[in-house]
């Protein structure tokens, strides 16, 4: 009896200490800056780089891709938790094929950035891009906010203002507590999570057009998720099932029309 005591207890104190060293690295499990997801291509579009001052000490690497501000719609891309701005080229080029302009941002400790990423400073770079949108003209109701993976929490959150022309969420989740339960299913998440992102909760709030779109065969992030915060979603709402893609949706012609025509009906 001594002998299993003593295995239960070590095993006690080995779950413990686990649990300290999850809560105090969770962030660095969740936010990958230097990861590479190589799925950058040939830049094929001219954009200006400049650095967005959130405030003296933070200015997040940012690309203004201009068509006409004052004619067309803004897209606001809010990329994922994963590498940098170079890894969104491929959507960026796509994306350039339209008459729209588009402003992608880099989060704080992303591509050279400065500054610590958590969840409520995810959404003070977001709120301060869109300031410095209005700042150069572009109205809220002129500007799509897009997400992608991570960024879908970001738009979700600032969506709930429902002052935009419309939202589309690429790759989205319910939470993320419910998506950190499927990899660490051991683990009271419930307790140890600081950043939630509780988009299932959240999008009933918006009133704007939402287009969810996500890939079948995703292994990150499981389909049924982006068909969850869809039911939950108000109308006007749209939902586009991609059977053979995975977490990162294949920017093909086809995909990008169903996006203009989205766009387009707003």
């Amino acid at each position: 009896m001594k002998y299993l005591s003593l295995i239960a207890s070590s095993a006690l104190i080995i779950y413990l200490v686990l649990l300290i060293l999850i809560y105090v690295n969770q962030r660095k499990l969740l936010y990958l800056p230097t990861e590479n997801n190589y799925l950058d291509d040939p830049i094929k579009f001219k954009y200006k780089e400049f650095f967005l001052e959130v405030d003296k000490s933070i200015k997040l690497r940012s690309w203004l891709i201009e068509k006409d501000l004052k004619k067309y719609k803004t897209l606001l891309f809010f990329h994922g938790n994963a590498g940098n701005l170079f890894n969104r080229s491929y959507k960026l080029n796509k994306f350039n094929e339209l008459d729209l302009n588009v402003l992608i941002i880099s989060w704080r400790s992303f591509s050279g950035n400065s500054g610590e990423p958590t969840e409520s400073n995810l959404y003070s770079d977001a709120i301060t891009a869109v300031k410095w949108l209005n700042k150069k003209g572009v109205k809220s109701e002129n500007i799509v906010l897009y997400g992608e993976s991570l960024g879908t929490g970001v738009a979700v959150e600032i969506g709930q203002s429902n002052k935009f022309n419309s939202i589309i969420l690429e790759s989205p989740y319910t939470s993320m507590e419910k998506a950190a339960k499927i990899y660490y299913p051991y683990l009271p998440i419930k307790f140890l999570l600081k950043d939630k992102y509780n988009s299932e909760k959240k999008i009933k709030n918006i009133k704007t057009p939402i287009l969810i779109m996500h890939g079948k065969k995703d292994q990150i992030i499981p389909f049924y998720m982006g068909k969850k915060l869809f039911d939950n979603a108000n109308n006007p709402k749209f939902f586009l099932q991609i059977d053979d893609d995975d977490h990162m949706l294949t920017f093909n012609d086809s995909l990008l029309l169903e996006i203009k025509n989205f766009i387009n009906k707003y």
